[in-house]
This record gives C-alpha cells, structure tokens and sequence, in this order.
C-alpha cells in the first residue's frame, strides 16, 4: 500500500513537473482596427496604423502597407464576378492565383498577383470578404526587398484574422478631424471625412426611402485652408462658399440668401449667412452657414433644417457651433 501510494505521488509530481516545463499555449493574435475603421485584423510584425492614410497598416520604412476600404454589402457579388486577370491586368497587375478564403464574416475570395511600381516588383494581394454590413476590400503591397521581412505565410496568416465591428466608438470618429466638437446637442455622427469634416444628424442611422422623404436637422462642421486675410472681403467670400453648398446638402435646391453679415464666435472674426430654399418634396427649407476665420485657414459650419422645424433646430446648431474649439 505505501509503495503504491509513493508511486501515485510520483505520477503527481511529474505530472506538475511537465505542465511547469510545457511552453504556453500562443495568445490568439489580436485584431486592431485602424482609427475610425470598422474593418480590422491582426497585421504582421512591423505593421502598425498608418499615419499617413486612413483605413489601414504601414511600415514606412520597408514600403509596406495594407489599405482596408469598406464598400456597400452589395458590392461582393460584383467584385466576385469582375475581378479577373483581366481586369487586373488593366489595372497593371498579373494574376498568379485566385482562391476561397475562409474569414470570419462571411465569403471571401484572395487574389494573389504582382506588379511593378517604379522599377520595383510589388507582390500583391487583394482580399474581397463580405459581412451582412458591408463588403471589405484588403490591399496588401510588399516589394521584393521585403519578402524575407513579410513572408507569403505571415501575410496569409493576417488576412485570415479579418473582423468587421459592428460601430465605431463617437469619440474615435470625432478624434478623425482637427478640431474638438464638445456639445453634439442630441445629433448623431452621421459621417466624418477624415482630417476635414464631420456630418451631426437627426436622421436615422439605416433611413429607408428616397433621399426626398424627409429632411432631418443637420450640421455639417469642416475646416478648409485659405481664407480672406481682410475684412472687407469676407462677405463675398462667404457668399462664394455659400454657393457650393447644393452640393454638400443634395436635398436643397433654390437656395436663396437672406440675410449676410460678420459675426464674432469663439474669439474670432466669422460670419454668418442665413438663407431659404426648398427640399426634394418641395417643403421649406432654412439655412444657416456660420464661417470662423482663423490664420491661414477657416471653419465652415452649415445647419439646414425644414422651415417648420427650424425654431427647435436652431438652438442646437447654435450650441454644436460654440461647443467647437481647435485641437
């Protein structure tokens, strides 16, 4: 009985020993979205966000990179008709394979092709994976020189841990523009252009219907360089990028100016145009645009609302525009 008993505990104490001495199991590799990006992965050593464009990973130093654009849902069946060797040889690029890919969000296809970019061979691949919300379009670029750095398996091993989040936290889209907006006044993000501009709705996220149907509150905030450095210029000025705005509200049509004139926000000179027009349906529609001049740059801001929603739309925009400030 006792030597039985000794050699249980011997069984233990190995038992213990291996498991101490066994290597530990590999962290699964962690995807990392790029700011303001919903499409992810887990990009190779020596990757990281890129700071020079928006939606992917680089390593400046090798000219190594991964571009990641989110297309509509719909685009998937068309990408997986079209994209063949011959429509990339149109975009300069030779097939070499095309394959199923498995991805977590759904079907996937990965073209594996290379091009020459100033002298230099590029290998290249080309994911197209889908997702209920939308179809993610991958473009992986590795140089020859850098082939030893970023191996085929290391560039595979990423693609094939591609994820799809289902939103973008608020304060990381907002933190895509040169400015900090501290009062949303009850809006939502509804778009951003990065380093430029950012859309404040009412509207729902997933509005059905045509454009025409309604046209929620909203109030487009964006900086652009330039900008009158005199006084006396600001009011054509203003009026010169009032007229462009049919073209950032595709709703508005016969825009009319009202009333023009300089107003001080924020400490600085600026000025203010209000205006009427009509939406798509025929209702009224009003239209503020606030201008905010700055040293060698400006801020636009431009809040359109129907007529008949205009008293409580109003106070809201006001409070977006003095809850801005530069970051």
């Amino acid at each position: 009985m006792a030597t039985a008993m000794a050699s249980i505990r011997l069984l233990l104490v190995l038992s213990a020993l291996l498991l101490a001495l066994a290597p530990a199991p590999a962290r699964a590799a962690e995807v990392v979205y790029p700011p303001g990006s919903r499409i992810g992965l887990a990009p190779p050593d020596g990757l990281a966000p890129s700071r020079s464009f928006f939606g992917g990973y680089e390593d400046p130093d090798n000219n190594v990179a991964i571009k990641m654009v989110a297309l509509p849902a719909e685009a998937y069946a068309e990408l997986d008709k079209t994209l063949d060797a011959e429509a990339l040889k149109r975009q300069g690029m030779t097939l070499e394979t095309r394959e199923a890919m498995p991805v977590s969000t759904g079907k996937a296809f990965l073209v594996i092709g290379h091009q020459e970019a100033d002298k230099t061979n590029v290998r290249t691949w080309l994911l197209v994976a889908s997702s209920p919300a939308l179809t993610a379009f991958v473009t992986v670029r590795v140089p020859d020189a850098a082939k030893a750095r970023y191996p085929d398996a290391a560039i595979r091993a990423a693609l094939a841990t591609l994820a799809v989040r289902p939103t973008v936290p608020i304060e990381e889209q907002l933190g895509l523009v040169p400015f900090k907006i501290g009062e949303l006044a009850g809006f939502r993000v509804a778009g951003v252009l990065p380093g430029r501009a950012v859309m404040l709705s009412d509207a729902p996220a997933a509005q059905t219907g045509p454009p025409e149907a309604a046209l929620e509150p909203r109030i487009l905030v964006a900086i652009a360089p330039g900008g009158p450095a005199q006084n006396s210029e600001r009011d054509a000025f203003a009026r010169d990028v009032f007229a462009a705005i049919p073209n950032l509200v595709p709703n508005l049509k016969e825009a009319r100016v009202e009333s023009s004139e300089p107003l001080r926000m924020g400490g600085q000179q600026g000025h203010q145009i209000l205006a009427g027009g009509r939406d798509l349906a025929g209702a009224a529609i009003t239209v503020v645009q606030w201008l905010r001049f700055g040293s060698g740059a400006y801020m636009q801001m431009v809040g359109v609302a129907r007529s008949a929603a205009w008293k409580d739309a109003y106070p809201r925009f006001r409070s977006v525009r003095d809850g801005i400030d530069p970051r």
